[in-house]
């Protein structure tokens, strides 16, 4: 008995859909993985609602991936909705009109249960072990962490300090100015009181960073040796060596957007995002003194196909 599922994680940012066919012993085959750069935080996240340009790029989006999910007859369609949905004064009306153009039943989740579905996504990905690990995934509108190992959730926590928020504050020039690096990493450290008291506690070794712009990083790094092998099929589980990560991190930052652009493996709807969010990881690694980075290409969708395979298990 093979069944077919359509995943759609609808980011602050970015539009995932994932197709794939899971057969009775588990092994899965995917018809389609795409990400569409639709940028729903993009004019309305630091006013609170979806702007109008915002509002169509989705509708037209998800109307091409109902197209996509009838072509390939799907019996189970579950879709995510994160944190510009779920802060948006007209997110209601938003997941109506969804529903009304594209038969598409959307769900919006609350950032406690995205960090547990990262975890699932994350863990399926073959990433964790016994020790302890940090997860670290960043959104445009939130960035969740998860502390844990390959058995258990000790502390999880989503805080909405995604990328796109943190380029409407601290992005005032291009190549960023030192001084909003350095702005936006005290205030890292000010909302992220929560996670440093975690890490004292549970003392993580590991980051494990959840696609995105983790994926990217890894792009950026294997084509700067030369390997393009993660064009043709990108692998659920990599590393990313921390010399390798700064080396990448200083580059972005005294390049402005067109020498950004150029850099290869870099993806243009990354392009600036990607600033903020290395800062991010930057002030993890050195706050947190952690002393490996691994990486997940599976994150939340991979995280509820998980769950759903076993409701169907049960």
């Amino acid at each position: 008995m093979k069944k077919r599922f359509a995943l759609i994680d609808m980011g602050t940012n970015t539009f995932h859909l994932l197709i794939t066919e899971v057969d009775e012993s588990g092994r899965q085959h995917d018809f389609v993985k795409t990400k569409v750069p639709v940028r729903l935080g993009q004019g309305g996240i630091s006013n609170g609602a979806i702007a109008p340009e915002a509002y169509e790029r989705a509708i037209r989006t998800l109307r091409d991936f109902r197209r996509q999910i009838d072509a390939y007859e799907v019996e189970t369609v579950r879709a995510m909705a994160t944190s510009m949905v779920r802060n948006a004064s007209n997110g209601d009306g938003f997941i109506k009109d969804i529903f009304k153009q594209t038969d598409i039943q959307v769900q919006v989740i609350d950032g406690d249960k995205e960090a547990e579905l990262i975890y699932y996504g994350v863990r399926a990905a073959g990433v964790l072990d016994e020790q302890t690990s940090v997860v670290m995934d960043i959104g445009g509108g939130s960035v969740e962490f998860i502390i844990c190992n390959k058995n258990e959730i000790f502390w999880k926590r989503s805080f909405e300090i995604g990328a796109q928020r943190l380029m409407d504050q601290f992005f005032q020039q291009d190549p960023i100015a030192p001084e909003n690096a350095e702005a936006e990493k005290a205030y890292l450290k000010e909302k992220l009181q929560p996670l440093t008291e975690a890490v004292a506690h549970y003392k993580p070794t590991v980051l494990v960073g959840s696609s995105g712009t983790f994926d990217t990083l890894c792009d950026i790094d294997a084509q700067s040796k030369g390997d393009f092998s993660r064009q043709q099929n990108q692998p659920a589980a990599s590393m990313l060596a921390i010399e390798d990560f700064y080396q990448i991190h200083h580059d972005l930052m005294r390049k402005n957007h067109q020498e950004r652009l150029a850099i290869p493996g870099m993806l243009e709807m990354r392009v600036d995002m990607i600033v903020l969010a290395s800062i991010a990881v930057d002030f993890v690694l050195q706050a947190y003194n952690l002393q490996e980075v691994r990486v997940s290409a599976y994150a939340l969708k991979e995280g509820v196909l998980q769950k759903v395979l076993e409701e169907e298990r049960r």
